[in-house]
This record gives C-alpha cells, sequence and structure tokens, in this order.
C-alpha cells in the first residue's frame, strides 16, 4: 500500500520534505519512525490525516503522516 509521508524541520536534513512511500498492509507509524531512523523520543507530533496520532494501530492505503520534531525554546 501507499502512504504519503511529509517531514518537518530538521527532519528534513539528508531525507526528504514530501514522499510517497510504498509499506506493507500491517504498517504502523511506528514502522514509518523506525524506517526513517527517527526517535520516538524526538518525534514532537504526529498527525495522521490531519488529526493528532491517538496511536492508530495500523495505517492504511493512502493515509498522510505528517512528523514535526519536538520544539524547545525558552
Amino acid at each position: 500500500m501507499k502512504i504519503r509521508v511529509k517531514l518537518f524541520a530538521q527532519f528534513r536534513k539528508n531525507r526528504f520534505k514530501e514522499k510517497e512511500i510504498e509499506v506493507s498492509e500491517d504498517t504502523s507509524v511506528s514502522d514509518i519512525l523506525k524506517l526513517l531512523e527517527i526517535d520516538e523520543k524526538e518525534a514532537g507530533i504526529i498527525f495522521v490525516n490531519g488529526r493528532h496520532f491517538e496511536n492508530k494501530p495500523v495505517l492504511e492505503n493512502g493515509d498522510q503522516v505528517s512528523i514535526f520534531p519536538v520544539v524547545g525554546g525558552g
């Protein structure tokens, strides 16, 4: 199945801004993070289809995953 992944800020470095990727039917958001070598602790906000990720167990064909890093500041 195909999903679209959008990366933001430093996650784009040496990766991509937006890309459609082919994954297996049982792929989860955690699997996408592992595939992209992004530590789950570094992923601050994750949206699936424009909605805050609420531990959706398995992605579906055509889903869009947006991954934002943790933001710090003062």
